[in-house]
């Protein structure tokens, strides 16, 4: 078994705030949605590795009403941590790393997209 996607939601009209967040700030690549989805809205990405292989996708969904995902949450592994923080401070997001060095064998952040769903970042500890 092997985890194909990961999705969270945003609020009608919310895509280009998505885009921001996880393409301009996780660094992942905007992907397009199979035709028959598209008329629902939303937006998929994916990260690759060197090879480019895919390592990671998250769809956004568009959600009425919208309720953003608080403790449930995606976890993407990076190279760099400092790196992407850096790009999502410069976008003005938040981020939280009180809990830096809590997950053995990582450090890590948490922050929320620009419509509040919970997001982790880690990479391994060196």
């Amino acid at each position: 078994m092997r985890l194909h996607h990961v999705q969270v939601a945003c609020p009608p009209g919310g895509e280009d705030a998505a885009r921001r967040f996880y393409a301009d700030g996780l660094g992942m690549t905007e992907v397009d949605k199979p035709a028959d989805l598209q008329a629902r809205g939303g937006c998929w990405f994916r990260g690759y590795d060197d090879s480019g292989a895919v390592t990671a996708e998250l769809h956004v969904g568009v959600e009425e009403p919208f309720a953003p995902a608080r403790k449930a949450h995606p976890a993407f592994v990076v190279d760099d941590l400092e790196e992407v923080a850096d790009r999502l401070r410069a976008l003005g997001v938040e981020v939280d790393d009180s809990q830096r060095e809590s997950f053995p064998g990582h450090v890590r952040f948490h922050t929320f997209d620009q419509h509040g769903n919970r997001v982790e970042v880690l990479a391994a500890a060196r």
